[in-house]
């Protein structure tokens, strides 16, 4: 008589103790818009030239000829985006949880998300990371950005990179240019104007 009930029990025990990494509540927001251009973002003719960033904003940095061609989970779902699909403006910060200045740069994307809303698209990439402690760190520094999930690290082995943060910044056009280096706000706010067209106040 007692069989079943004890093997349901055991049942639910294993389950609760299996430390299955997808079941972790994702504290982002999902990413079904990330493929069509923020409403209000102005578009750019394929002819205009890109425009020429300050040197002390360039040192660092490059022109990509586009994103690379990679297709990336979505942390909030089993959505699959493919990069080349991003429509801009649109900066996508690469960050991990055991990286220190990821962490401090992290919010301040956050902040930018939330001053340009409607106008610019913020996707955050956790790369090389356990999806747990991805989502245990973003909780607790109130990220909400959309982000994807990179287990292997896989855009950041395609841009040539071995450190963390890299972010990459996407004008309405479809050209793309990388910055390497962690970014305070201000900096952030001056890339942004110079690379996706969008002026967000501080």
């Amino acid at each position: 008589m007692l069989a079943a009930p004890l093997a349901l029990l055991l049942a639910v025990a294993t389950a609760a103790c299996s430390g299955d990494e997808s079941a972790v509540a994702s504290p982002f927001a999902g990413c079904d818009a990330l493929t069509a251009p923020p409403p209000s973002a102005a578009p750019i003719s394929d002819t205009e030239p890109p425009t020429a960033p300050p040197p002390s904003a360039a040192a660092g940095g490059s022109a990509l000829a586009s994103l690379p061609d990679l297709t990336l989970p979505c942390f909030d779902g089993d959505d699959q985006i493919s990069l080349r699909d991003l429509r801009g403006p649109a900066v996508i910060n690469l960050w991990a949880s055991w990286c220190g200045p990821c962490r401090d740069e992290l919010p301040v994307m956050q902040s930018l998300a939330d001053r340009a809303a409607g106008r610019l698209t913020v996707l955050g990439v956790d790369t090389g990371d356990h999806r747990d402690k991805g989502a245990s760190f973003a909780t607790d520094a109130g990220v909400r950005l959309p982000t994807l999930f990179d287990e292997k690290s896989s855009l950041l082995n395609n841009l040539g990179q071995i450190r963390l943060p890299i972010t990459l910044f996407l004008d309405p056009a479809g050209r793309a240019w990388m910055h390497p280096l962690p970014l305070q706000a201000p900096q952030l706010t001056e890339l942004v104007r110079t690379h996706t067209g969008v002026t967000v106040t501080p």
